[in-house]
C-alpha cells in the first residue's frame, strides 16, 4: 500500500516539491503514517513571494470582513471535528478524548477568541495641551506587521498554529508556516480550511521540512519575512535570534520551561495530587508547561509521595483510540532516547525512582512505538541536572522544604521561568507566593486554567513577549501614531 503523501501549500494551492522526502513514523508502532515533502529554498522563497503579494489586499480588508472570515474557520473546524482529531492523534500517539477536549477544541476557541479581541480593539488618544493654548490630538493607528513565519512544535501542533495564525491573520499579516516535521498533518488540514473558508490566496502558506539546512533555516533567513513567531526549545530560539538579528526583525517567543510546583502542608491534598498527576504526565509530560520539579512542605512530604505514586501506576498507555487510555508515547525514538538519558543521570545522581524508570512492555505492535514509563524521582537536589535542565517527559523530582521562604528559592532556583504553580488553602500565601514566582504565569490551586485574553509567556530561557489577547495584536501590528495640531 502506498503511503499518503503531504505535500506544501503556497499561494492557495498544493505543489508539488522535488524529490525530498521523508517518513513520518507512528510513535505508537513505528509504521510509516505518510511520506512528506521537503520544501527547498527555492519553494520557501516561493511561498514568502506569495504572502507578499496577498499581504496589501489582505491588509486592507475591512476588519469585520477578516474577523468573519475566523469565525467561519472556526465552524470548518467543528465541521471537520473527528477529521483533526485523528490527524493529531496519528502524528502524535495522544489519546483521543485528549485530542478532542484541547488539542482540537482550543483551536476552534482560538479562531472565535481573536476574531472578538480584534474585533473590540482600540487605541488610546491623549489630547496635549500646548503653551500657545491650543492643543494637539494623538492617536495611534495598527498596521500589519507584513509577512509573518510561524514556526510550531510537535507537542500541541494545532493548538500552537492556530494561537498563532489567527492573531496574524486577524491584524491582516500573511503567514508562512513551517510546522515540525513530526506532525505536519494538521497545518494542511488548516489549509483547506482556510481556502474554504475563503481566504485569498497567499494569506496562509505551508513549508514542510527541518530546521538547519532545511526549510526552517530558509524561512527565518530570508529578507521577505518581516516577524518570527516561534514555540519550541530555547536552542532554537537561540538560533533564530542569530539568524534575524541583522535585519532587526521582531520575535516572539514561547521557550522551554523547569516549572516548579509548590506543595504546603495546608493543601486540599486530594485536589493537590489531582492537579500534579495532570501537571506531570499530561501529554506523557511533553508540554512547556509541565511540572517536573515539586517541592513539598515536609509534614506531608511522604504523603504526597506516596500518592503521587499511586495515581503515576494508575495511568493506562495504551491505543490511542481506547477509552481506557490516559496516556500516550513520546513523540520519536530520538525523543525517548534524551529522556532516558535523564533516566539514567538521575540514578548516577543518587535519585530514587519512587515509580517508573524504564520502559514498558505493552505486547504485540505497541513495542515498536515510542513508550516510556511515567517516572517520579526522590533524593535530587536542584544542583543535579535533572532538576535544572528541561527534560520533557513524564517525570518530575519531589523535594521537600520547611519554610515558604525555602520554598520560593528553590522554585526560583532555576534559568528558566515559564510558569508555576501553588497549592495552599491559605488564601493570602496563595497571592504571595504566586506573586514572587519569576515566571510569566503562576497558578493558584489549579495548572493550565486559561483565560484566552490573558498574556502568555515567559522569562529567561523560557521566552521573550506575550501572546494571548490584546498581548497578540502588540506583536502582530506596528503602530502609527498621528499627531494633529487643532
Amino acid at each position: 500500500m502506498t503511503a499518503r503523501q503531504i505535500r506544501n501549500f503556497v499561494g492557495g494551492a498544493f505543489v508539488e516539491a522535488d524529490e525530498r522526502c521523508w517518513d513520518k513514523i507512528s510513535p505508537v508502532d513505528g509504521s510509516v503514517l505518510a511520506r512528506v515533502q521537503e520544501a527547498d529554498a527555492a519553494l520557501v522563497d516561493r511561498a514568502v513571494r506569495a504572502a507578499r503579494a496577498a499581504l496589501d489586499g489582505w491588509a486592507a480588508t475591512a476588519v469585520n470582513a477578516r474577523t468573519a472570515l475566523l469565525r467561519r474557520v472556526a465552524d470548518r473546524i467543528e465541521d471537520r471535528f473527528e477529521e483533526f482529531v485523528q490527524a493529531e492523534s496519528a502524528d502524535t500517539g495522544k489519546p483521543h478524548q485528549q485530542a478532542r477536549e484541547l488539542d482540537v477544541a482550543r483551536p476552534v476557541a482560538n479562531f472565535r477568541s481573536f476574531a472578538d479581541t480584534v474585533a473590540a480593539a482600540g487605541q488610546p488618544s491623549f489630547l496635549t495641551d500646548l503653551a500657545s493654548g491650543r492643543q494637539a490630538l494623538n492617536y495611534a493607528v495598527r498596521k500589519p506587521l507584513g509577512v509573518v513565519a510561524v514556526i510550531v512544535p510537535w507537542n500541541l501542533p494545532l493548538l500552537l498554529l492556530t494561537w498563532k495564525v489567527a492573531p496574524a491573520l486577524a491584524c491582516g499579516n500573511t503567514v508562512v508556516v513551517k510546522p515540525s516535521e513530526e506532525t505536519p498533518s494538521s497545518a494542511s488540514l488548516l489549509a483547506e480550511v482556510l481556502d474554504e473558508a475563503g481566504l485569498p490566496a497567499g494569506g496562509y502558506n505551508v513549508v514542510h521540512g527541518f530546521g538547519p539546512r532545511s526549510a526552517g533555516q530558509f524561512l527565518v533567513e530570508h529578507p521577505g519575512i518581516d516577524g518570527v513567531t516561534f514555540t519550541g526549545s530555547t536552542a532554537t530560539g537561540v538560533s533564530i535570534m542569530r539568524a534575524v538579528a541583522a535585519r532587526v526583525r521582531p520575535v516572539s517567543f514561547e521557550l522551554g520551561g523547569k516549572n516548579a510546583a509548590l506543595v504546603f502542608a495546608d493543601a486540599d491534598l486530594d485536589s493537590a495530587l489531582d492537579g500534579l498527576t495532570r501537571s506531570v504526565f499530561a501529554n506523557t509530560g511533553q508540554v512547556c508547561l509541565c511540572t517536573e520539579r515539586v517541592y513539598v512542605q515536609r509534614p506531608i512530604f511522604d504523603e504526597v509521595v506516596t500518592g503521587l505514586a499511586e495515581r503515576a501506576r494508575g495511568l493506562r498507555l495504551g491505543p490511542p483510540d481506547a477509552a481506557t487510555t490516559t496516556t500516550g508515547p513520546l513523540i520519536s525514538q530520538e525523543h525517548r532516547e534524551k529522556v532516558l538519558g535523564y533516566y539514567r543521570l538521575a540514578e548516577e545522581c543518587g535519585a530514587k525512582a519512587v515509580v517508573g524508570g524504564g520502559v514498558p512492555s505493552l505486547g504485540g505492535n505497541l513495542d515498536g512505538g515510542w513508550w516510556i514509563e511515567p517516572t517520579l524521582w526522590t533524593g535530587l537536589g536542584n544542583a543535579d541536572r535533572p532538576m535544572r535542565e528541561e527534560v520533557f517527559g513524564p517525570v518530575a523530582g519531589l523535594v521537600p522544604f520547611d519554610t515558604e521562604d525555602e520554598a520560593v528559592t528553590l522554585a526560583n532556583d532555576t534559568d528558566y521561568g515559564l510558569a508555576s504553580s501553588v497549592w495552599t488553602t491559605d488564601l493570602s500565601r496563595g497571592h504571595r507566593v504566586a506573586q514572587q514566582m519569576k515566571v510569566g504565569m503562576s497558578w493558584v490551586n489549579t495548572w493550565y486554567l486559561r483565560d484566552l485574553r490573558s498574556p502568555f509567556g515567559g522569562v529567561g530561557l523560557s521566552g521573550i513577549g506575550r501572546e494571548g489577547g490584546d498581548h497578540s495584536l502588540d506583536f502582530y501590528t506596528e503602530p502609527t501614531n498621528v499627531c494633529i495640531q487643532l
